[in-house]
């Protein structure tokens, strides 16, 4: 391994000024996202890693979030999605409460490595709804981040699978949940604003 990559990794969820064991914890973390991620891109073609560490920054830079175990949450938030036999490797070295929680983050047919099937998408947005409010900002994030990077994508099915599922689920449990915290009302005033930017750019 690069060792830059692991310093960029770190440098990006901001760890300089966390605490021993919380830099410990991000360092064991950083060490498996650059395993677990790589080799896997994303439709765009860019390296999948990207797609977590602007999620970190998003929620660093725009909500001004600085719980370690949220950011480093962000940063695996889609290990078990890529690479769901790594599981295993991630209760070793990361616990069985924090793997839960991105279990409970992963659609049940990636982490049952099987074609998605009828029920799977309404099981999904139970899923979701029921993450506690510090997980939900995670999936809002990984979500605004999918938005803005639509226009680099080919697949146009995606994009509109994507601005359909943002106007009726994501825009209400966000309307829903803003009340829960600053970070989730900002969260929520960006989700419109990315919702609004859209339905402009489609208009005749």
């Amino acid at each position: 391994m690069n060792p830059t990559d692991l310093d960029h990794v770190l440098t990006v969820l901001g760890t300089a000024l966390w605490s021993t064991d919380e830099q410990s914890f991000a360092e064991v973390a950083s060490t498996l996202a650059l395993t677990v991620y790589d080799g896997h891109t994303r439709d765009q073609g860019t390296p999948y890693l990207e797609h977590p560490l602007a999620v970190v920054t998003l929620l660093r830079t725009e909500i001004k979030v600085s719980h370690p175990e949220t950011l480093v949450l962000a940063l695996l938030h889609d290990a078990l999605e890529v690479a769901p036999e790594a599981e295993a490797l991630l209760v070793q070295h990361l616990g069985a409460r924090f793997t839960a929680r991105l279990r409970a983050m992963t659609a049940d047919h990636r982490l049952e490595q099987r074609p998605k099937a009828a029920g799977d998408e309404t099981n999904w947005r139970f899923k979701q709804a029921a993450l506690p409010s510090e997980d939900l900002l995670v999936r809002f994030a990984d979500r605004l981040h999918n938005l803005r990077d639509l226009a680099l994508s080919p697949n146009l099915d995606r994009c509109r699978r994507f601005l359909r599922s943002l106007e009726d689920f994501y825009l209400p449990i966000a309307d829903v949940a803003r009340g829960l915290s600053p970070h989730l009302a900002a969260m929520h005033a960006l989700l419109h604003a990315e919702y609004d930017r859209h339905q402009q750019e489609v208009r005749p």
